[in-house]
């Protein structure tokens, strides 16, 4: 049996190693357009930060082991650009020009996401960059020492947006942020959103919502982000307005696509093909508390796909349960994470939600150096089911998180998730922790 895999990263190399694992004598493909394998990508904004460190220290495995350890025909720098269904065959064409094909008993398309461009004058000048590929963070780490860069403009306000923030202002390059909607971060509610805005005005961080963007245009010193009412010069421009899920390959070979074009799977990840499976940043998912599909790029969905679409393929099925799109990222000393529906996104669902936002402490009121927590609970009304939570603070909010995704995946009521039995000590938190003030307070709404 000939395993063919398009894509060479969280997902795909998951699905390889397994297989070979499991299967010790198939035959297993993987094709990559890139040189880079199994790396950190998350990691890259805290490297950009740190210019004494190697980009390559992110590389989790080289292409070499795997070949020689996994006995895997991983071949770097072959772009698959067509897929060939009728006669179960993968075409493409190398780095070098050569062009190569493959015929597969079974596919696994692996193809990631990739960043969203705006089709405008000026996006694609060499000082205007984007964050997603190991590639990509090498070039903008190795452009702000070449050229000294000591301006920048981030163009978008998502994670990457944000972490990217901090990873200038440490590299001292003075930093502006601009995008057209008007709303700073309009998943969180306004108390939680004013905490992060706060702290990114007091980090020196300029802040331009609602400038609808026309063109980047070339100057005497750099470049100039030209909107209707507002100019903004820099030395370099990162386009960080958010990802799209590289799908295109499958599409044009007739597979299902479904929502924000990602390509369609069942729970097994098999495709609208029997013999060809998807995973990762480029598939759909089913969201746990809606139970309805949804495109939400994670990294550890995308590596436990990958084991999943492996041991499916190696003839033990596996279904693989939803998302709750449980997240979090650093803001300067801010911690903020969100699983689940926000308010907005529950309406939308169908639910009839009621919410509220609490301030507490990350410790007991005893320790001098608690810091506020604010948590925003969401929660249906007619069910009493919790939906969702997002929580901002300086300490605290990246694990307490956990416990609401475990509440999601079990379909917990708010007055289920407040008699659990949470950990209690004042280093760590007051006797009521955050999240049970939060579903207390909830509960006098429901």
């Amino acid at each position: 049996m000939t395993f063919v895999i398009i894509g060479g990263d969280a997902a795909g190399m998951s699905a390889a190693s397994r297989a070979r694992r499991l299967a010790p004598d198939m035959e297993i493909i993987v094709l990559e357009q890139t040189f880079d394998v199994s790396y950190s990508a998350c990691s890259m904004p805290y490297n950009i930060a740190e210019p004494g460190i190697d980009m390559e220290n992110l590389v989790v495995r080289k292409a070499d082991v795997f070949i020689a350890k996994n006995k895997i025909n991983l071949l770097t720098g072959h772009r698959v650009t067509a897929i060939d269904r009728g006669a179960k065959k993968v075409s493409g064409i190398t780095i070098e020009g050569a062009l190569f094909a493959f015929d597969y008993d079974t596919l696994f398309i692996a193809t990631g996401a990739a960043p969203v461009i705006p089709q405008l004058p000026g996006f694609d000048r060499p000082e205007v960059m984007a964050l997603k590929s190991l590639a990509q963070g090498k070039i903008i780490k190795s452009y702000i020492k070449q050229h000294q860069v000591k301006t920048a403009v981030i163009v978008g306000m998502g994670y990457i947006a944000l972490e990217m923030c901090e990873a200038f202002e440490k590299r001292q390059i003075k930093t502006s942020m601009v995008k057209p909607g008007p709303v700073f971060l309009p998943w969180l509610p306004s108390d939680l959103a004013d905490v992060i805005y706060k702290e990114l005005i007091d980090n020196g961080i300029d802040i331009y919502s609602g400038h609808e963007i026309k063109k980047i245009e070339s100057t005497d010193t750099g470049v100039r982000v030209v909107c209707e009412d507002l100019e903004l010069d820099a030395d370099m421009v990162l386009a960080a307005i958010g990802v799209k899920p590289c799908s295109e390959l499958a599409g044009a070979a007739g597979l299902e696509l479904g929502i924000s074009d990602a390509i369609a799977v069942d729970p097994y990840l098999k495709t609208s093909d029997e013999n060809i499976y998807s995973a990762g940043d480029c598939a759909d998912a089913y969201h746990v508390v809606t139970d309805n599909k949804c495109w939400i790029p994670l990294a550890l969905r995308a590596n436990r796909a990958g084991w999943a679409v492996a041991d499916n393929v190696c003839g033990t099925p596996a279904r693989v349960p939803g998302v709750a799109g449980t997240s979090v990222f650093k803001v300067f000393s801010l911690e903020v994470a969100r699983s689940g529906l926000t308010f907005k996104e529950a309406q939308n669902a169908g639910f009839d939600p009621v919410e509220n936002v609490i301030e507490s402490q990350s410790r007991a009121h005893s320790q001098t150096d608690s810091t506020p927590i604010y948590v925003n609970m969401v929660a249906d009304k007619k069910t009493g089911r919790l939906l969702g939570a997002q929580m901002v603070g300086n300490e605290g909010v990246a694990h307490r998180i956990n416990a609401v995704a475990v509440a999601l995946h079990s379909k917990m009521t708010v007055e289920d998730f407040f008699q659990t039995d949470l950990a209690y000590a004042p280093p760590f938190g007051p006797v009521w922790d955050p999240l049970l003030t939060a579903a207390n307070q909830l509960l006098k709404k429901l």
